[in-house]
């Protein structure tokens, strides 16, 4: 009975195959309600009146509210605070659960109509009249902090939420790039993205009169912290009051971790009208509202000297967080992309000047990788360039400049210029790896010969680093975070045996009700069968923080872990009266503890029954077998990896065809190969998206001008290769199972690599950078030019 390290099939996909999945829009309430928003066209605008008497003669109509009935609302709150350089307060403007005296964004909600059909509630919105006044826009970070632009708040200069620094002193680092033998510069946008989860959003508000009590049904990544936010911050409800349940999700990459208005309105309506209130998202509204990712205006510089070796990095960057603050937008940019910048090289002196704007467009936040893609991709560009600059062949530049090995436990973790100590890494083996995997030499050779014959071909590297399963909450406190980071697990064991597990994490499309069901059935040593997961249910689970950033694991599964220990440590007091011998005498596997030395046994089953009907049973110790456990983790976990892009580039049309992508990733000890595997696999699909296809585009008046499925590219089947991946194990030292996270890391390794495979298989045209994504037109226009 081992499954720990087997690749078991998933067990929640028997119902998400038979159609049996329970999603939030699946849910029908006696008395049901639904909800339609109507919301800006306009990205900037005065609100000179909202009339909505017609739309309220409106047979089926049951009500309709605006701005002006929610004004004594506070708004939807930001979860992590940033302080300026100079130490004042981040700036922190209301975020509305509806605006009545200006619009921010196209898509900010002015009206919502209440009707007994989602038709009718439609139908309404097209009769509300709203008086608008467009004014001007603006939708680049950079430009949103020059003299004369456009405030998104009145009381907000020049749009700044913050700025911000870290790393070494600057004029340290100003001396070594300044002394350095070669500089390599680089200006980019890291585009803003969309989520795009297949679910789109949806939230049911019920409040029961009788009991004074409120649910909300929501597609949330993390019901506890939703329920925490809307009851002591947006709403002012008693918490024991409120109950939050995020059913099945249908994905949510970043864009569910956080409290959305639509939530918190919908449970107010219901209060309001004594109904159940559902409203769902339409995939426009979804672009529209959805908190989107990335979008960074970058400028960066590294250092090198005379041999490659690094000597510095200076980096300037401009960090749109759109027109509000999201749950977790401030700590983006900084404490997840910032720490980030010494990525797997012995970078000397590291100084990152960054700034925060608003700006007239929806709110960004975490996306997959959340910041860690985004350093990534600014390390590894300039890797690559520095490299080509340099005449000098760009793993040889990384192999020059890895940080050497070191397991945490003999070598001591490594100390970052930028705040972070890494647990574990081998960055070196990863790199060899993928180049014994794509046969390295035997293509540079075939590159040669293929550009005799006008075939652009080229090979690009990325070998990253991220943080995962954030640090413990004493730390991120004194960062500005506004809640803790632990994780809870709840193990009952029933009399029979069987054993139920209640997590706080949330699962979305990551497998844990089998991956967690491993973990317990392998350390009790009884049948996978025999254990249940549940989650997502605040009524059910006592407390948890959900799942984001490739925490699941390390921090749910440490917590059941610990509840397990204590399920064992009991059960071995028990063993050892009903065997008549010390505690110490025994030994626990296979499902039972035995007596050392002895063929004298008894099974888990004959205990945990032994536990509820106690008749023969240890003095002063309580019946029950039920342990809840909190982990805080002792830091973050480092999984990296080397990911290799093989491209070639039609040279009359500009398409880039991704002939072979290899992936070597380090995340530590893993469960179940399989799903790693295909998280691996979702992840290289969304940064290789991200490189080739994706891009939300705004116009100078706020206009999302992709916002649909007709205009918005993503990835397809036939656009990617069967992609090749491998495993380097470099196990965790300061949690129980040794995991690192694995849902981001292909998305964080995978753009940059094959960025630099096109600008490899571009070199003749002498072109250093390009501007993401790599559309044909793009790379066409590029190679003319």
């Amino acid at each position: 009975m081992t499954y720990i390290g087997k690749s078991v099939k998933r067990v929640e996909d028997q119902r998400f195959l038979t159609g049996k999945g329970n999603y939030t829009d699946d849910i029908v309430l006696p008395g049901m309600t639904y909800a339609y928003i109507v919301r800006s066209p306009y990205a900037h605008a005065k609100i000179n009146g909202v009339d909505t008497s017609e739309a309220a003669a409106l047979e089926g109509v049951v009500a309709i509210f605006t701005g002006e009935d929610v004004k004594e609302i506070g708004g939807v709150p930001c979860g992590w605070q940033v302080n300026f350089k100079n130490g004042d307060t981040m700036k922190e403007p209301p975020h509305p659960l509806m605006v009545r005296d200006k619009a921010r964004h196209v898509g900010d909600a002015v009206a919502m109509i209440i009707a007994e059909s989602k038709e009718i509630a439609r139908d309404a919105a097209d009769l509300v009249d709203v008086d608008y006044e467009e004014l001007p826009a603006v939708v680049n970070a950079a430009e949103a902090v020059k003299d004369g632009a456009p405030l998104v708040h009145d009381d907000v200069p020049k749009n700044m939420c913050y700025d911000w620094e870290l790393g070494n002193p600057k004029e340290e680092v100003d001396a070594a790039i300044e002394s350095a033998h070669h500089v390599t510069t680089l200006e980019f946008v890291n585009q803003r993205v969309a989520p795009n989860p297949i679910e789109p959003r949806a939230a049911i508000g019920h409040f029961e009169a009788a009991r004074d009590h409120y649910t909300l049904y929501t597609t949330s990544q993390n019901p506890h912290l939703t329920r925490l936010l809307l009851s002591a911050f947006t709403l002012g409800l008693p918490e024991h009051k409120v109950r939050v349940v995020a059913p099945d999700v249908g994905g949510g990459f970043g864009s569910k971790i956080f409290h959305y208005t639509e939530e918190a309105l919908v449970i107010w309506a219901s209060q309001q009208i004594e109904r159940p209130v559902k409203w769902t998202s339409d995939r426009s509204e979804a672009f529209m509202t959805d908190a989107q990712g990335r979008d960074h205006v970058t400028k960066a510089e590294m250092g090198f000297d005379e041999e490659g070796n690094i000597v510095g990095l200076r980096i300037n960057t401009f960090a749109n967080l759109g027109a509000y603050l999201s749950t977790f937008s401030t700590c983006v940019p900084t404490w997840l992309h910032g720490t980030l910048l010494q990525g797997v090289y012995t970078t000397p002196k590291i100084h990152i000047d960054l700034t925060a704007v608003f700006t007239n467009t929806v709110a960004v936040d975490a996306y997959r990788g959340a910041g860690r893609p985004e350093a990534t991709y600014l390390l590894e560009r300039l890797i690559d360039t520095g490299a080509l600059e340099m005449g000098m062949d760009p793993a040889d530049l990384r192999f020059k400049n890895f940080i050497p090995p070191f397991d945490g436990v003999e070598q001591e973790g490594y100390m970052t210029q930028v705040a972070l100590q890494y647990d574990s890494g081998n960055y070196e083996g990863v790199l060899k790896r993928a180049l014994e995997m794509v046969g390295y030499e035997n293509f540079r050779k075939e590159q040669e010969e293929g550009r005799k014959n006008g075939k652009l071909m080229g090979i690009g590297f990325s070998t990253y680093i991220e943080a995962c399963g954030i640090a413990p909450s004493a730390v991120v406190g004194s960062l500005g975070a506004r809640a803790g980071l632990y994780e809870s697990a709840q193990v009952r064991v029933q009399p029979t045996g069987k054993v139920s597990v209640y997590t706080g994490s949330h699962s979305h499309g990551q497998g844990h009700e089998t991956t967690f069901a491993q973990v317990v059935a392998d350390k009790l040593g009884i049948p996978l069968e025999d254990v249940e997961i549940v989650h997502g249910d605040s009524e059910a689970v006592a407390f948890g923080m959900g799942t984001y950033g490739s925490r699941s694991l390390a921090v749910g599964g440490s917590a059941i872990v610990k509840s397990i220990d204590k399920v064992l440590e009991k059960g071995a007091k028990i063993a050892a009266h009903k065997l008549e011998a010390a505690v110490d005498d025994l030994e626990f596997a296979e499902g039972k503890w035995t007596v050392k030395g002895t063929d004298k046994s008894i099974g888990f089953a004959d205990i945990s029954l032994t536990a509820y009907v106690p008749h023969d049973y240890p003095e002063n110790l309580e019946p029950g077998m039920d342990f809840s456990s909190f982990y805080d983790p002792a830091n973050f976990t480092y999984p990296f990896g080397a990911h290799v892009a093989m491209v070639e580039v039609d040279k009359d049309t500009g398409k880039v065809t991704l002939k072979r992508f290899v992936a070597v990733d380090d995340v530590g000890n893993v469960i179940n190969p399989m799903i790693v595997e295909g998280q691996i696999h979702g992840g290289l699909a969304q940064g290789i998206g991200q490189a080739l296809f994706e891009e939300t585009i705004y116009d100078e008046n706020g206009q999302l001008i992709n916002g649909s499925y007709m205009d918005y590219t993503m990835p397809r089947a036939d656009d990617l290769p069967s992609f090749e991946v491998d495993r380097q194990v470099t196990p965790c030292p300061h949690n129980p199972l040794g995991v690192k996270g694995a849902g981001e890391a292909g998305t964080i390794g995978s753009t940059p690599a094959v960025v630099n495979a096109v600008m490899d298989a571009l070199k003749p045209f002498g072109i250093k950078n390009l501007a993401m994504p790599l559309t044909p037109e793009r790379v066409w226009r590029y190679m003319q030019e």
